[in-house]
């Protein structure tokens, strides 16, 4: 499943896994491929209430072994003391045979010279082997250190697994919260009494399973299916073909992350239903101004017709109609190789599109390209607006574009793309369906 929810379990405890290091992290992501955990969304409970177990008993067993250390360490000290008793004892007798035998006196022999050298050289040793035991004993006084601060970090790792326990004994709770009614999509779950906008599951009538979407639901009773957001630049919109069938981003309750919902999920949406199905793209740039424009009898085709763009006409809106194409003034063809109705699908790595190169790699992300386009909605997010052909890649207008409102090279703050039936569009006007973006209204 390529959507993730929030859901903090057991695990994120953040003072646990500063004390171990061995601890793993479930790796995720857009797809199976390629997954990187980056979105800080958590990880599930209760998979980690068998941690506490084993911490349990690695305390245990660890506790057993340090207490046999402290063992050992007490008959190393008893060891290096009856040493240290003895060095201090043959020092003794040796200064005495010293002064006994000490050249010019009367008793001095040729067997004392003798003894006395090799008694010196038996003192050097072990002036030596004291230095031994002193290095000895810096050593032990480190490892008893050692031990100390590993005898804390265990009573700290004894407490975190009580608590850990503790908490792992209660049933985990999803801090995302999914709203019970399901439906075909969400204006059939507002159809049947929702009233809040968030997170739904719905299933199209010729799906096989449900799925989860963003329902945004208004107070005219209103559902809009989301199927893009673009918000602050967080997910990255160069995807391959797969990411872009599957879905990409992150849905979230709260409606604050960017995402694409996958074009199986949209081919579904848009093809199961007799009723005809509205496009409606909202725009923000960063002056914050809001537009909109409607498109009627929407349709995604099959992912075998390379998930084609249709739709019947432009419904209305005041940003203007750009997938009809745009006049740049370059070239007399230029609004029909710009137009985006009937157009297929394309990636980097499926090039669909009527140039002779590809388009979706040069705009690195992928679109219903012509040769190229005069709408671009998945682009390279570009912060302030303006941009020039020397950020883009290869001189390439490649930013959130939507030229019947600002030019080529100006890449929008935000947009969504969002589904409703014909039917239930107008119940509250044609602007009053513009959503609010956050805080800028």
């Amino acid at each position: 499943q390529i959507w993730e929810l929030t859901l903090f379990g057991c695990l994120s405890h953040r003072g646990l896994l500063l004390l171990i290091t061995l601890s793993s992290a479930q790796t995720r992501g857009d797809n199976i491929a390629r997954c990187t955990m980056n979105d800080g969304f958590g990880m599930y409970c209760p998979t980690t209430c068998g941690v506490t177990d084993y911490m349990l008993k690695y305390f245990t067993i660890t506790n057993e072994q340090v207490e046999q250390m402290e063992q050992d360490l007490e008959s190393i000290a008893n060891v290096t003391q009856d040493a240290e008793d003895r060095v201090v004892h043959i020092k003794d007798s040796m200064a005495v045979a010293q002064k006994s035998y000490a050249p010019g006196t009367t008793t001095n022999l040729n067997p004392s010279d003798i003894y006395i050298k090799k008694s010196s050289s038996m003192l050097d040793d072990i002036l030596r082997f004291e230095k031994t035991i002193i290095a000895q004993e810096q050593q032990i006084e480190e490892l008893q250190n050692l031990i100390s601060s590993n005898e804390r970090r265990m009573a700290d790792l004894k407490t975190l697994s009580l608590q850990l326990q503790h908490r792992c004994s209660e049933p985990c709770k999803d801090s995302v919260e999914i709203q019970p009614i399901t439906g075909t999509d969400c204006q059939d779950v507002a159809n049947k009494g929702a009233t809040t906008s968030g997170l739904y599951f719905v299933k199209p009538g010729k799906d096989k399973e449900q799925f989860l979407v963003y329902c945004e639901i208004d107070s005219f009773g209103r559902g809009f299916t989301v199927i893009q957001r673009r918000r602050d630049g967080t997910v990255d919109f160069r995807k391959d073909w797969i990411q872009y069938r599957e879905g990409f981003g992150y849905l979230s309750q709260d409606d604050t992350t960017e995402f694409w919902l996958g074009n199986e999920k949209i081919h579904l949406l848009t093809t199961s239903s007799q009723m005809p199905t509205v496009l409606r793209i909202e725009l923000v740039d960063w002056q914050g101004n809001k537009r909109y424009a409607d498109y009627n009898m929407f349709r995604i085709g099959s992912e075998a017709d390379k998930y084609r763009l249709t739709y019947g006409f432009y419904y209305g809106g005041d940003a203007g109609d750009a997938f009809d194409g745009f006049d740049f003034g370059t070239d007399p063809s230029d609004k029909f190789y710009t137009s985006h109705n009937g157009m297929q699908f394309s990636t980097y790595d499926s090039d669909n599109d009527r140039y002779q190169g590809n388009c979706a790699e040069q705009e690195g992300s992928g679109w219903w390209m012509n040769r190229c386009h005069a709408a671009h909605l998945n682009g390279k997010y570009y912060r302030g607006g303006e941009y020039t052909a020397k950020d883009g890649e290869q001189g390439i207008d490649n930013g959130i574009v939507w030229v019947t409102w600002h030019s080529r090279w100006y890449s929008l703050k935000e947009t969504t793309m969002k589904l409703i039936p014909l039917s239930r569009l107008t119940a509250g006007g044609q602007t009053t369906g513009v959503k609010q973006f956050g805080g800028l209204e």
